[in-house]
């Protein structure tokens, strides 16, 4: 199938009474309300709702494919990280962005999609509302995009997101398997920190005095995720301005 690259689930036939969603958790009946993690920092639960999280996976699975697909990194001192990723607008690589994979085959980067930016300049909407730090009606012009693919022994270390020009905030939204969300602090990647677990739907946002704080994912929770989703793993995009 097209965009097998990011492993489906195929569900069972659902329960009487419920369609083709299958069940529906009182998670995605009544997501809890946006909360501020740390100064800039704002989690905002379930803020895709499931249309959006399907138009999310399959746009996903068509830029996992090939040319400029997913890919395994490789880290300047011969490691791999755990996640597979790709990248959009830009091409990420350790430590910077160029407009072709520089570090694999020379392809040309995939386009970063307009609509992907109004979903983000919304988040960052809502996110203000709650957000100590974030300034009400700012508008960036985001333009790239990183999608991580966490299968169930992935991980993602404390970093910072430190190699775009701008400081606007970071958009991330959650598909599938639920994570553990580390957020910490700005001077280095031991504590404090905050951990919170983002489900399916999810979003969360980091600016002002929060942009440049380490952050990481310690462990997925493996098939937690809405089985009628029909992904096996955990997406994460990030939304950036360049």
């Amino acid at each position: 199938m097209p965009g097998a690259i990011i492993p489906s689930y195929r569900p069972g036939r659902p329960p009487s009474g419920t369609g083709d969603h299958g069940v529906v958790s009182t998670d995605e009946l009544f997501p809890a309300p946006p909360a501020q993690i740390a100064p800039g920092a704002v989690h905002l639960p379930g803020w895709l709702d499931a249309a959006a999280q399907r138009e999310l996976l399959r746009a996903a699975r068509e830029w996992a494919l090939p040319p400029a697909g997913l890919r395994t990194v490789r880290m300047p001192r011969g490691g791999e990280m755990s996640v597979r990723q790709l990248s959009l607008g830009r091409h990420w690589f350790p430590y910077g962005y160029a407009p072709t994979v520089v570090d694999g085959g020379g392809e040309p980067v995939k386009p970063f999609p307009e609509w992907l930016g109004e979903w983000a300049r919304a988040a960052v909407r809502d996110a203000a509302a709650v957000a100590d730090g974030l300034v009400p009606g700012e508008a960036p012009a985001y333009d790239i995009a990183l999608v991580n693919f966490y299968d169930a022994a992935a991980r993602m270390g404390m970093h910072r997101d430190s190699d775009e020009r701008s400081q606007a905030p970071v958009v991330s939204f959650s598909l599938g398997d639920s994570c553990v969300f580390r957020f910490g602090n700005t001077h280095a990647r031991g504590r404090p920190w905050s951990d919170t677990v983002l489900r399916s739907g999810d979003a969360f946002v980091f600016g002002g005095p929060g942009r440049m704080a380490y952050h990481g994912v310690p462990r997925t929770e493996p098939g937690s995720g809405p089985e009628w989703l029909g992904l096996r793993g955990r997406i994460n995009v990030t939304v950036r301005e360049f």
